[in-house]
C-alpha cells in the first residue's frame, strides 16, 4: 500500500535522544494509520477489543499488548469493540540507527538484530511475554540515565529472546531483512517481478543454485515457512493492497495476484488473515483515515 497516503508522523526525538517513551491512561484510542523511520514498541493494558492495524495485517487485541514496528512500517489503532475507560498505553520509539551495525554485529546483539529484522512486518509478542515484562514497562517512564537507557536495552533483549512470536503483515516496506543473504535477496526480488505467474519449487531452487530439497530446508530456516507458503503469504499480501486500493473485481485481484481460480485464492487469503477477501475489503476501507 502506498505510504505517501498516510501520515508521516514526525515523533519528538531529537537526534542526540536515544528513545521517547509515551505513558498515558485513557478512555479513546484512535490512531489513524501513519508510519515514521522509528522503531516502535507499544504496549497496550485494558484494550482489549482496540483494533490493531499493521502493514496489510488488521487484528482485534487483546487484554495484554505487546507489539514492535520496524521503521516506515505504517500502522495504526482505533477503540473498535473496546469498551474500557482506563486503556494503559506506553509507547517507546528510538532513532533506527541508535545502534549501529558494528554493534548489532556483537554476538551478545545477535538475538536483537534479528528481531529487528523481523519488525518489517510487525511482531506481535505472546500474552506470557506482555505479562512479564508489564511492571518493567510501566515503570520505564520513571527511570532515569542511564538506568534507563540500560532497562530499554534489557527488555528489548528480553524480548528478542521470548518465545512465540508473530510476524502480522505479510507486506513490508523493504527487504532489509535479507540485506546480508544474496541467495535470499536473489529469490526476494525474483519472486516480486513473477508472482502473478507460476513459479516452481525447481525454478527458484535453480536461481539459488541449490537443490529442490536443499532449498526448502533454507527458505524454512530464513523465513519460518515452507516455498509454497512463503509464495502465497507474498500473493496475498499483494491482494490485500489491491483489495484497497483498485477497483478491480475480487476474481480480477486473484488471478493478478497470481492464483488460478478464486476457491482457492479465497481459501488461502482466508487462512493467511483470518477472513475472506471480501470482508477484508469493506473492513479495511472503513478503517483508512488520514490527518
Amino acid at each position: 500500500m502506498d505510504s505517501q497516503k498516510f501520515h508521516r508522523e514526525m515523533p519528538p526525538l531529537k537526534k542526540d535522544d536515544s528513545f521517547m517513551v509515551f505513558d498515558r491512561v485513557k478512555d479513546s484510542f484512535d490512531f489513524p494509520i501513519h508510519y515514521h523511520p522509528e522503531y516502535e514498541i507499544n504496549f497496550i493494558l485494558n484494550g482489549k477489543g482496540v483494533k490493531r492495524i499493521i502493514g496489510d495485517h488488521i487484528e482485534e487485541i487483546d487484554d495484554v499488548e505487546l507489539v514492535l514496528v520496524g521503521p516506515n512500517l505504517y500502522h495504526g489503532w482505533e477503540l473498535n469493540k473496546c469498551t474500557e475507560k482506563k486503556i494503559h498505553e506506553i509507547t517507546i520509539q528510538f532513532h533506527n540507527d541508535l545502534f549501529s551495525d558494528s554493534l548489532l554485529s556483537r554476538r551478545i546483539m545477535g538475538p536483537i538484530k534479528e528481531m529487528f529484522n523481523r519488525s518489517n512486518h510487525g511482531i506481535l509478542f505472546s500474552k506470557k511475554t506482555g505479562e512479564e515484562l508489564a511492571d518493567r514497562l510501566v515503570r520505564i517512564s520513571k527511570l532515569d540515565g542511564m538506568d534507563y537507557f540500560l532497562e530499554v536495552i534489557s527488555i528489548l533483549h528480553d524480548m528478542a529472546n521470548s518465545r512465540n512470536q508473530r510476524l502480522l503483515s505479510t507486506y513490508t516496506v523493504d527487504y532489509d531483512t535479507f540485506e546480508d543473504d544474496d541467495k535470499m535477496k536473489l529469490v526476494y526480488e525474483y519472486i516480486q517481478k513473477n508472482f502473478s505467474n507460476k513459479i516452481t519449487l525447481d525454478e527458484v531452487s535453480d536461481i539459488a543454485s541449490m537443490s529442490p530439497v536443499s532449498f526448502n530446508r533454507f527458505i524454512k530456516k530464513r523465513t519460518g515457512k515452507t516455498f509454497v507458503n512463503y509464495l502465497n503469504d507474498i500473493r496475498v499480501g499483494y491482494a490485500a493492497r489491491w483489495l484497497t486500493e483498485k477497483d478491480l473485481s475480487i476474481s480480477e485481484i486473484a488471478f493478478k495476484s497470481g492464483f488460478n481460480n478464486i476457491a482457492n485464492f479465497n481459501r488461502i487469503f482466508k487462512s493467511v488473515k483470518n477472513t475472506t477477501p471480501s470482508l477484508y475489503r469493506e473492513e479495511f476501507y472503513g478503517l483508512k483515515r488520514f490527518l
